[in-house]
């Protein structure tokens, strides 16, 4: 073939185009050990997704549980009623406490030629019988109650224990008055849900609540019999915990088993009942450790202490009779 046959010409060649590369594989579940500075690098995304994750999570949990606690289409919570009310062991209870209680507290008047005393007291029958402090009527002239709707009546004292700090008075020709419920103490458990009734300061009406601190608290008083004078609760010394309260005590002394409690209590509380969830007398109040420096102005500083009732119900009978 001669040269020129070879020089010839031919059809142009297509110009040239780079080859299109293939599509990247997918992620490799576990990557190459050259991968492993771009995984550490994503990390801590990872990382915060999980806790947003676990956060929601948990929101979910605490929506939840505060959806059960306070209801929000939730099983309701138990409740515990009142004997003929619709009270309950629940934030509303103590005003259904209060609805059920307060017809049958009083506030109580003594007065004598040596001196008066505000107390209160509790009705415990139809026919006029009333529970209170033997300090508040002791040695008493005169008494009068007001009731709770304001109307007022004389009373007499029925009998007394000194040593137990307690009167029965009686109010005459009575016939329908609501008379309040006697518990059972022993069966009160340390955290207990209580209510205070009593007319402090002579404020009728009053009420506070609060918890059972601690049973069996011995509080040492005055043994106060019928030659004393009524004592309002400013006036009403007594001894808790080696300490003394509202003054000296006298040369004859008296010391009961007592319930303790933060419900606030003030002068003029002596004798009002303390009551539970169910509405039922637990106790008397009888005794206030003051925060003041003078009697005068002592007040509640959550340490109350109240005469235990089933303490009340043994001596019951003997007062009726007279003792």
């Amino acid at each position: 073939m001669s040269d020129h046959e070879t020089n010839r010409a031919y059809p142009p060649r297509p110009p040239y185009e780079p080859p299109v590369p293939a599509p990247a594989p997918e992620p490799d579940p576990d990557p190459a050990p050259g991968a492993h500075a771009r995984r550490r690098a994503r990390r801590p995304v990872g990382l915060l997704a999980a806790v947003a994750i676990v956060a929601a999570a948990v929101g979910g949990g605490t929506a939840t549980l505060a959806a059960g606690t306070f209801g929000n289409g939730a099983a309701p919570a138990a409740t515990f009623p009142v004997p003929g009310t619709n009270a309950s062991d629940t934030g509303t209870g103590v005003t259904e406490v209060v609805e059920a209680v307060t017809p049958s507290v009083v506030e109580i008047g003594a007065s004598s030629r040596s001196g008066s005393a505000t107390g209160s007291g509790v009705v415990i029958s139809e026919d006029g019988e009333i529970l209170t402090n033997n300090h508040v009527v002791s040695g008493a002239t005169e008494i009068e109650v007001t009731f709770f709707d304001g109307g007022t009546a004389r009373a007499e004292i029925v009998g007394t224990e000194p040593d137990l700090d307690m009167a029965l008075i009686r109010v005459e020709g009575a016939g329908d008055l609501t008379p309040a419920e006697l518990g059972d103490s022993e069966s009160v458990r340390v955290g207990d849900r209580v209510v205070a009734f009593g007319s402090p300061q002579g404020l009728s009406g009053t009420v506070t609540s609060g918890i059972v601190s601690a049973k069996g608290r011995e509080v040492t008083v005055e043994r106060t019999g019928e030659e004393g004078r009524p004592r309002d609760d400013r006036s009403w010394p007594f001894e808790f915990d080696g300490d003394r309260y509202n003054g000296e005590l006298g040369p004859e002394t008296t010391t009961y088993e007592a319930i303790q409690t933060d419900a606030s209590l003030n002068p003029g509380n002596s004798g009002g009942p303390l009551v539970d969830m169910n509405g039922r007398v637990v106790g008397i109040n009888s005794a206030i450790h003051g925060n003041a420096s003078t009697a005068a102005e002592a007040g509640s500083v959550g340490l109350g202490f109240a005469v235990p009732v089933d303490d009340v119900k043994e001596i019951l009978d003997e007062l009726r009779a007279g003792g």
